[in-house]
């Protein structure tokens, strides 16, 4: 037999070409999920533009967060099958292409489709590769890989928010968005940064045991099909089972369903998507309210900026702390806080009077937010695994995109209907607050039923009772068979016969 090391797959590096790759991702995740808060700048104008209302501008950002995180499922499958390079820049064409393809729209509807559902789909296969190839370059220094990694959407909006503003006074919104294609391709790059782990070709002792196998499986083919036509029948019969399983399991290799029987895994789903219902309202409308009381344009993006200034530095320090013995072992409290805390911020938005309130709270908000985002899927490879979490990221973010695509809208609903920005917080900030109670609680639950678990299952196998038990049935078996043994003594000889015909077959 081959030595066990041989054609074995490495184990995560945590480090070397893994902060490249920390990079790259940086850049990726970054695009992903700033872009979509980003355009938010080009709102006021468009609307405008077009004769729309607040409710159906926001289907925009809407759209492009929900098809970002419902393609989550493709996205996955699509890793599995080619690995994270190809997919990545693959994403970033698809994001140059509906920005370049949005410049040139003449309707609301064109610009749901180029901009919501082009660049959104591109912007999913830049997300999820980037999330999981960090899974599989760190293990021990993956919350701060994380950290790092998610830092990238805030130092993307913080440039972006000044950015676009400054393109939509020299281009309009129409040039600004081909600027903005072009951009875009950098995600391509980030792609390229993307080297597969373990890539290196089979050992030569490897492929001469797999060719070894193949002519073995051949002879054995042979030998089966001289044998008589029952048996060919059964084998027939067996072969038209294994290959009406054959869809099922090839689903199931990609999108790994079992997951919806892990009790973990149901307490995130169920908690996280209530919070994406008041999640991303607040970004996108953050700088279309600091417009409608009067603050003046540059003044409304640099509140984008300061959010994104101390979300820069709130994910990567969550990440250090989330790594720490006293935290990491009870992470998911950690992450119920943090959704409490992000909807605790909005509560108090509605009391901000002035510029400046408006600018405590883009501090407190963008705090909140980086702690969110830093453990959004740490969180999650902690529940089920890194084995698993390929298929969890595709199953989450496809059960996230429903509440994720209302939020936005429900929003601009409210303010269309009341006239005042304050219900829209109001609702935001109780969805969180509730979705926070509901993970803390559930994951106490989770934590105790573990431990029970745990301590079931080692008194369970330090029970002498029950292994004795089994070596005395074991015994007795034994006596049983020694007693009948002149009973069963020519159906023995039958036995050996059938096995030496076989073997001379």
């Amino acid at each position: 037999p081959p030595p066990a090391s041989v054609g074995r797959v490495p184990g995560p590096p945590d480090g070397g070409w893994g902060w490249v790759v920390v990079f790259g991702a940086f850049i990726s995740i970054g695009f992903a999920y700033a872009f979509p808060k980003g355009v938010a700048i080009f709102f006021k104008e468009i609307q405008d533009f077009f004769g729309t209302s607040y409710s159906e501008i926001a289907w925009v950002s809407s759209i492009m967060l929900a098809t970002t995180y419902g393609a989550g499922p493709i996205s996955s499958i699509l890793v599995n099958r080619y690995g994270s390079r190809p997919v990545v820049i693959l994403g970033g064409l698809l994001c140059g292409i509906g920005m370049v393809s949005a410049a040139f729209c003449t309707s609301i509807l064109q610009l749901y489709i180029c901009v919501g559902f082009i660049t959104g789909f591109g912007l999913a296969l830049n997300l999820q590769p980037s999330v999981i190839i960090i899974g599989k370059y760190f293990l021990k220094r993956r919350p701060i890989a994380n950290g790092l990694a998610m830092a990238g959407s805030p130092v993307m909006l913080c440039t972006l928010a000044p950015l676009n503003q400054f393109l939509f006074d020299n281009f309009g919104w129409r040039g600004s968005f081909l600027i903005l294609g072009a951009i875009l391709l950098n995600c391509c790059v980030a792609g390229a940064l993307f080297r597969p782990i373990g890539a290196a070709t089979a050992p030569v002792k490897t492929q001469a045991i797999e060719e070894g196998k193949d002519a073995l499986k051949e002879e054995v083919t042979k030998d089966a099909m001289e044998m008589s036509s029952p048996m060919n029948i059964t084998m027939e019969t067996k072969t038209e089972e294994e290959g009406g399983k054959g869809c099922c399991e090839k689903v199931n290799q990609y999108l790994d369903f079992s997951l919806f029987k892990h009790r973990g895994f149901l307490i995130y789903l169920i908690g996280n998507v209530l919070m994406f219902l008041g999640f991303f309202a607040p970004i996108v409308f953050l700088a279309p309210y600091a417009k409608h009381i009067g603050i003046d344009e540059y003044s409304a993006a640099f509140l984008l900026s300061i959010l994104a200034i101390v979300d820069m530095i709130a994910r990567p320090t969550t990440g250090i702390i989330a790594n720490s013995k006293w935290v990491r072992p009870r992470i998911q409290y950690f992450f119920s806080f943090s959704i409490a805390f992000n909807g605790a911020c909005h509560l108090l938005c509605p009391l901000a009077s002035g510029y400046t309130g408006l600018v405590v709270y883009s501090i407190f908000f963008g705090l909140a937010f980086g702690m969110v985002c830093a453990m959004l899927f740490e969180t999650l490879m902690d529940l089920v695994g890194a084995a698993r979490f390929t298929s969890a990221v595709g199953l989450v973010t496809i059960a996230e995109c429903c509440t994720i695509l209302l939020g936005p809208p429900i929003g601009g609903t409210l303010i269309d209907t009341f006239g005042d920005y304050k219900y829209m917080f109001i609702k935001c900030g109780a969805v969180m607050v509730l979705a926070g109670t509901f993970l803390f609680i559930m994951n106490y639950y989770n934590y105790r039923m573990l431990a029970k678990e745990e301590k079931e299952r080692r008194a369970k196998e330090e029970d002498p009772k029950s292994v004795r038990t089994e070596n005395e049935g074991r015994n007795n078996w034994n006596k049983e068979t020694a007693q009948d043994g002149p009973e069963l003594e020519p159906l023995r000889e039958e036995r050996e016969g059938l096995k030496k015909e076989v073997n001379g077959t």
